[in-house]
């Protein structure tokens, strides 16, 4: 089973601002102070120059535009909605933010059909939705395809049961944990496990001071350390600059990259970057407007698509 794909799907936004419905428990989200075209103007050129540096090393990329009728901000992150599994499933998830639902659209899959990708079956966790119970895609499981393991922080968008389904329905180990970060003067979740964890093919970039839990932190190393992953620890500090919010992708000849933001790749230390380029080389773009309005940032842009070929 591949842990890494050369095709992923990325949503350029027609709205993107700050989104205030998921403000709540997004920390990572900050106001700027600037009118909404312009900052929708300037999150497009950092999506186009960010799709740009991809499809530059070979890497294949799908680019879907958002709908101008939706009010969806947050369509430039599709990872949370949507997974492309390589047996043809696609699961869809319950989102937290009302203003999130409306970003499930058709058109996304007559599309990746029209690349030549085959859909077989699709699991629908959205009714979950009607009970306040939340599960974002992979911005809440990180999945380690190869062993068969997903990992899960808890938080108001990740509800344990339905998570411990979503593994029974696609055969995961659950490895359940609490990730925090400091809000004021409080230890709050992190709305998604995908900003604190990078789960590449031979290591793992993970912020392990959040998880307070000393039982909990020692179960996620152990399950790391069993599958044979280099464990490169990044602090809470580093984490508020995306450090957290990568992923490793193929290119031409096969070739990986592990792709995060600019923010990201400049507060990594020196020998965090040589521990990460023994495995392979790091393509960053700036993505300044996209992380500070919608807390997210380059692993958020991007849903892999491991569908097989039609």
């Amino acid at each position: 089973m591949q842990q890494i794909t050369d095709s992923i799907l990325m949503v350029r936004p027609i709205n993107f601002r700050m989104n205030e419905q998921t403000a709540v428990n997004n920390y990572f989200q900050e106001d700027l102070d600037l009118k909404n075209a312009e900052i929708n103007s300037k999150a497009q050129t950092e999506f186009d120059e960010f799709v740009e540096k991809l499809k530059a090393v070979g890497i294949n990329v799908v680019v879907v535009h958002d709908d101008k009728l939706m009010d969806t901000p947050d369509s430039i992150f599709p990872n949370n909605w949507v997974s492309f599994h390589a047996n043809g499933d696609v699961a869809i998830y319950p989102m937290f933010a009302e203003n999130r639902r409306l970003e499930r659209r058709e058109e996304v899959f007559i599309r990746l059909e029209e690349e030549g990708f085959k859909i077989e079956n699709i699991v629908d966790y959205t009714s979950a939705e009607d009970e306040g119970i939340f599960l974002e895609g992979t911005g809440s499981i990180l999945m380690d395809r190869k062993n068969r393991k997903a990992y899960c922080a808890l938080s108001p968008r990740a509800d344990e049961d339905l998570f411990i389904e979503f593994c029974e329905d696609f055969e995961y180990t659950p490895v359940v944990f609490t990730a925090n970060q400091t809000v004021g003067n409080k230890r709050l979740p992190i709305y998604h496990t995908n900003v604190m964890m990078c789960l590449a093919e031979d290591f793992t970039v993970i912020c392990l001071d959040t998880i307070d839990d000393k039982k909990e932190r020692k179960n996620v190393v152990k399950h790391l350390k069993q599958d044979g992953k280099e464990i490169i620890s990044i602090t809470e500090g580093q984490m508020h600059q995306f450090a957290g919010n990568m992923l490793q992708l193929k290119g031409s000849g096969n070739k990986r990259y592990l792709v995060m933001s600019e923010a990201a790749h400049k507060s990594l230390t020196k020998d965090q970057i040589n521990r990460i380029e023994k495995y392979c080389p790091i393509l960053s773009s700036s993505l300044e407007t996209i992380e500070t309005c919608g807390g997210g940032s380059a692993r958020c842009m991007m849903a892999e698509v491991f569908l097989p070929r039609a």
